[in-house]
């Protein structure tokens, strides 16, 4: 009978071992979905009623942020028509929008609803 309460608190223990070794130290908290991936910038000119880049293809991954850098000679408006869609004003000058991240894979168009012309294609793969 002993070997037997032997073998099973010999099993506690190394389940137990186990399941420590796959917890964190965090304080409890959950991942997020963050990504530690540098972001992905993409840098867009709206100048003279035309805008660079004009529909070029950015690569990103799932989760990985995205920062979009506007220089424009008038203040406007970008969509990011994404899942939750995004809507960020820039003013004349150089503004940095906030950066947000595209979770789901696919190809998500950025584009200026005023000059009616796609910026860019975020391919998330």
């Amino acid at each position: 009978m002993r070997a037997t309460t032997a073998r099973w608190i010999a099993l506690a223990v190394i389940t137990g071992a186990g399941l420590t070794a796959c917890s964190t130290d965090d304080g409890g908290k959950k991942d997020t979905g963050g990504s530690d991936e540098k972001p992905v910038v993409v840098d867009i000119t709206f100048k003279d009623g035309d805008v660079t880049p004009s529909g070029d293809r950015v690569d990103v991954s799932p989760g990985q942020p995205i920062d979009l850098k506007v220089t424009a000679d008038e203040p406007g408006e970008i969509h990011v028509h994404s899942d939750p869609e995004h809507e960020f004003e820039y003013d004349a000058g150089t503004t940095d929008l906030p950066e947000f991240q595209i979770d789901r894979p696919g190809i998500v168009v950025v584009e200026s609803h005023t000059l009616d012309k796609v910026i860019v294609q975020l391919e998330v793969k």
